[in-house]
């Protein structure tokens, strides 16, 4: 079950840039790269489903009420990313958007909710939509809604 403080030890993402903008982030304390040309960033960790250990990644954000959207893009590959299976397998995930880190529970958004959610999100980052066509699979859409 991962939370808040697992943001600091878990273990960054193979991807060497998201794991250098994730290092960035959490050393500023949030202050560096939450935001970059009008995108906006948080860092999730959640619990390696075979590992059993802390996981972490940046991921785009954008809000519905009180939760975090994030989208499970993996860029358009034909497979889900890992930091959602994670969350498959166990939905407590610790988050630090900016300056703000809290314990946050993860759903999938349902149809009517992805529906409503994909085109914020697609404005935030048109990209989305070019990786919904690289792809024969419904990307998913994940509400983080913070515990505490």
């Amino acid at each position: 079950m991962a939370v808040a403080d697992d943001l600091d030890h878990a273990t960054d993402s193979t991807w060497d840039w998201v794991a250098q903008q994730t290092r960035t982030y959490l050393a500023s304390g949030g202050t560096e790269g939450h935001e970059s040309n009008g995108v906006y960033t948080l860092v999730l960790a959640a619990t390696g489903r075979r590992t059993g250990q802390p996981r972490r990644t940046c991921l785009i954000y954008g809000t519905s009420g009180d939760d975090f959207v994030v989208v499970a893009s993996k860029g358009g590959a034909d497979q889900d990313p890992d930091w959602f299976k994670n969350l498959q397998a166990d939905p407590s995930a610790g988050v630090q958007v900016g300056t703000r880190r809290f314990t946050a529970r993860a759903r999938i958004a349902s149809l009517d909710e992805r529906e409503a959610l994909w085109p914020q999100m697609a404005r935030m980052f048109p990209l989305y939509d070019e990786y919904a066509q690289k792809t024969d699979r419904v990307i998913p859409i994940v509400l983080l809604t913070p515990q505490d």
